[in-house]
């Protein structure tokens, strides 16, 4: 059997930058098993999967160790292979997933996705997180109950963290977002941030469009605004505009195609 495989750097115009994942179409699915070792074999944070149904999608995302919930960057790839390469004419699909249907859209080259809010709430202590991360957050908050959010009071301290990632494995979370508001190099956005969720496979990941669904409502919160930029200031970085829109989250980006080849089973 072969497959064509496509990779995509999302969440910015440049190559080489954002969030790289791998996108495999399918007529029908492969086996659970047969999609992990692909993903592993891949080596990227997350590999998407999708089959049609009727005029929508079916779509899972695997990183390199598990399947996850809920992706962004590997959502906005798919999306851009689809509505660039496969059906060049399109200008809407909406994936279904565990998370729900997702709708995403194209205008010009920018596609805007519709994802679910996931507003964390404050919380008193996370042990060991400060230890991990190597800085203690002025505050702590969590979403869904797994997703922890370590806010800081500068984007400075965000960009100089050099957390034990062997620590962070060890907490009892998915996955840690270290967010501060902008400021200093990073001015010209509302807040930025990184992500770490390395017990899932991924140390830390470039960009992550599902964090901002808990990271939106947070910062729009604290600012009293709607419509935000954001950063992400890993060492690939990117960039979103995001909008809070009631319990929906919509975050908009570019994505660049890199790669293109076919898979041999």
């Amino acid at each position: 059997m072969q497959l064509p495989l496509y990779q995509v750097d999302a969440f910015t115009s440049r190559r080489f930058a954002g969030n790289p994942a791998a996108v495999c179409p399918l007529e029908r699915w492969l086996p659970d098993d047969v999609m992990q070792a692909i993903a592993a074999e891949n080596n990227l944070s997350e590999t998407a999967f999708f089959v049609p149904r009727g005029d929508d999608f079916d779509l899972r995302w695997f990183t390199p160790a598990v399947e996850v919930d809920l992706c962004g960057h590997a959502t906005l790839a798919t999306a851009h292979v689809l509505m660039t390469t496969l059906e060049p004419k399109r200008r809407r699909a909406t994936f279904h997933t565990r998370s729900g249907a997702l709708i995403v859209t194209r205008d010009d080259d920018r596609l805007t996705m519709d994802f679910p809010a996931q507003p964390p709430r404050r919380v008193e202590a996370m042990p060991g997180l400060a230890e991990a991360l190597g800085a203690r957050p002025s505050a702590i908050f969590l979403a869904l109950q797994t997703h922890v959010v370590a806010l800081f009071d500068r984007a400075a301290q965000v960009r100089a963290l050099t957390p034990d990632i062997g620590a962070v494995a060890k907490l009892d979370c998915f996955g840690v977002s270290a967010t501060a508001p902008g400021g200093g190099a990073d001015a010209d956005v509302d807040f930025v941030s990184r992500y770490f969720a390395p017990a899932r496979g991924v140390p830390e990941d470039p960009v992550t469009g599902s964090a901002h669904c808990r990271l939106v409502p947070l910062w729009a919160e604290r600012l009293r605004k709607t419509e935000l930029t954001a950063r992400q200031v890993s060492a690939r970085g990117g960039e979103l505009v995001c909008r809070l829109d009631g319990d929906r989250v919509r975050l908009s980006g570019d994505a660049v195609l890199v790669m293109t080849g076919t898979l041999h089973l």
